[in-house]
């Protein structure tokens, strides 16, 4: 697998930072644009300021893999405060309601475990998310609220611990997404007493965790090219997906946006997989295995050496 920091002379590849508290993905970008020297910034899935943890920075060609990165499943951990309601659904938020009449913990319990498999959410107005032209959270800001649609998304692990009366931890892995403020609001609304956010923690987004992160505070005691050496190569994010190895002819194919059938290079793929596309051991693109006429092939779909 290649290094990230020698596709080209331009950098190319994965950072994976630590957000700290306090900062947004945006003003991350902002910071990480100048220390590695290229406008070629995106990361892949806002947090919010009040959140910390995971947040995956691709640099270069590599922001071509975000939204591949973004449809990944997420792990976060997070401290749920009872008998409060806020605008925002977090503790940051302006408080529209308080209730002292804290359910028990067995309550808890049971309404928390109602919320683990597919669920359905609507959007927080202080999110990221665009609608009629404008991003929620301005609309919100300038005092409006717009009928938001609810989607499906599915919580898959979700643990609870008491820390006292009325704040509980909870451990959650979900899909692309879950708003975590939203859940816990929601377990308020049906507990009855309300709930708000007190405090995010992004452990894991895709195959990116928390012990590959760095800090904005590590990085700025490096030089440039220091920084461009830390770059995970832009395979690293999908080592989940099946690897095709392929011959000089077929690889120029590919590169064509050509499918390349199955049965010619003599491998075997399931209609609907996602496939890493590899030449002489380098990863060049993305393929999506489908049914053709003359029979199963691999599609590229994005390529990310040229």
């Amino acid at each position: 697998m290649q290094n990230g920091h020698n596709m080209g002379t331009e950098p190319c590849g994965v950072i994976v930072m630590d957000k700290h508290e306090g900062v947004s993905s945006f003003r991350m970008i902002q910071i990480l644009r100048k220390m590695f020297d290229t406008k070629k910034v995106g990361h892949t899935g806002t947090l919010d300021p009040l959140a910390t943890g995971v947040l995956p920075v691709l640099v270069g060609r590599a922001v071509k893999a975000s939204e591949y990165i973004m449809s990944e499943d997420k792990e976060y951990s997070a401290v749920m405060r009872l008998g409060i309601e806020t605008d925002t659904e977090d503790i940051t938020g302006n408080v529209i309601r308080s209730d002292s009449a804290i359910p028990g913990e067995d309550e808890v319990y049971r309404v928390c475990e109602s919320f683990c498999g597919e669920i359905s959410q609507i959007p927080p107005m202080y999110s990221a998310i665009w609608q009629d032209g404008r991003r929620l959270h301005e609309i919100a800001r300038g005092g409006g609220v717009v009928e938001r649609e609810a989607r499906k998304v599915t919580v898959s692990r979700l643990r609870v611990k008491k820390i006292d009366e009325a704040t509980y931890s909870l451990d959650v892995a979900c899909s692309k997404g879950t708003y975590i403020r939203t859940l816990c609001a929601d377990i308020g609304k049906t507990l009855g007493c309300g709930a708000a956010m007190a405090s995010l923690r992004r452990t894991r987004s895709g195959n990116f965790t928390l012990d590959r992160a760095h800090t904005i505070a590590e990085l700025e005691d490096l030089s440039v090219e220091e920084r461009r050496a830390l770059l995970l190569p832009v395979e690293s994010a999908f080592v989940q997906y099946r690897e095709i190895e392929l011959s000089d002819f077929y690889h120029r194919l590919a590169s064509c946006g050509a499918e390349i059938y199955l049965k010619k290079i003599r491998t075997h793929a399931e209609p609907g997989e996602t496939v890493r596309m590899k030449h002489d051991g380098e990863f060049f693109a993305l393929g999506r295995v489908e049914e053709f006429p003359d029979g199963t092939a691999i599609r590229p779909v994005k390529q990310f050496v040229l």
